[in-house]
């Protein structure tokens, strides 16, 4: 079989044509600048500065993007040009897609009442890279965003599309009976150290003293950087729970063929919460306010997890 695909080189230099032409033109946020929209967004993140709230308030700089999103209905003021492009990516065999970061500048707040319009250009689409993920390239768009015709501030967002990687064969046993690798880096990998030594530690912050979980590099109440740990007693009750059904998973399922299991969120005596498994107990049994204890399963040769017995109260 022939490969038609374009030559690396050539298709850079098509894709490059596009930088500079206009992604959107004219756009209109859907809603005007509003007190429940930003009360939402505060709630959603936990943020309580008095600035988002009552007389004068202003919007969270870090909504500028939300203000311009069309939904579910979508936007109509989208370019041709920025459909042209990924349909050339599309057909150069980098079908797949990843948002890799964004950067925003703050130039103006935006207050309850203000109309937002929006402009958004492909600002550059970088040289073919090879990444963990697979080969592709880097779109930047750059969007001009104003309120009541001022400048208001920029968002650039940058995605990859790339080339989707060959499936790697299933193992013998069946890749779909193993449970999903935990991802483990710098910031979680003593918490995963205590697991492996069966115990579940909590993060305490160094500067005001509160427990956090899951683990983080910095402390949401004071923003403070230096923490040690706590061991939890391994005391703890349902504080809420779902019951999955489809897709059928054997690792997680109840039945060989991956039948329903219930994922709980655990309240645990300290006060934190985590997502886990509630062993000893029917899914159809779990419910909230039971007590739990926990315990540790090994769930294969490669993986063991801090789980959570059922009991009666």
């Amino acid at each position: 079989m022939t490969d038609t695909r374009e030559e690396p080189d050539a298709l850079y230099e098509r894709l490059r044509a596009f930088e500079g032409r206009a992604a959107a033109t004219e756009g209109v946020g859907k809603d005007l600048v509003n007190e429940p929209m930003i009360r939402h967004w505060c709630e959603a993140m936990g943020d309580t500065n008095p600035a988002y709230t009552g007389s004068g308030a202003i919007a969270p700089p870090t909504m500028l993007q939300a203000w311009t999103m069309g939904g579910l209905s979508g936007h109509t003021d989208r370019s041709p040009a920025y459909e042209e492009l990924f349909g050339l990516l599309d057909g150069a065999g980098y079908t797949s897609v990843v948002a890799t970061d964004c950067e925003q500048e703050y130039l103006r707040p935006l207050r309850p009442g203000d109309r937002i319009t929006f402009d958004a250009v492909i600002e550059s689409v970088s040289a073919r890279k090879t990444t963990r993920i697979g080969t592709g390239y880097f779109v930047t768009t750059r969007m001009d965003v104003r309120a009541e015709g001022e400048l208001a501030g920029t968002h650039r967002f940058r995605i990859l599309k790339y080339a989707p990687p060959a499936r790697k064969p299933e193992s013998p046993r069946g890749d779909r009976r193993l449970r999903p690798r935990p991802v483990i880096n710098r910031d979680n990998a003593g918490f995963w150290q205590g697991v492996a030594e069966h115990r579940l530690l909590i993060q305490r912050c160094g500067a005001c003293g509160v427990l956090r979980f899951p683990w983080l590099p910095g402390c949401n109440a004071c923003g403070g950087r230096e923490w040690d740990t706590v061991e939890a007693s391994g005391e703890g009750t349902v504080f809420s729970h779902v019951v999955m059904h489809h897709p059928p998973f054997p690792a997680f399922g109840t039945s060989p063929e991956g039948g329903p299991y219930a994922v709980a969120l655990i309240e645990l005596a300290e006060g934190v919460r985590m997502v886990s498994n509630v062993v000893g107990v029917p899914y159809d049994k779990v419910r909230t306010g039971m007590p739990v204890r926990l315990e540790f399963l090994r769930t294969d040769p490669d993986l063991e997890l801090p789980v959570f017995r059922g009991g009666e109260g």
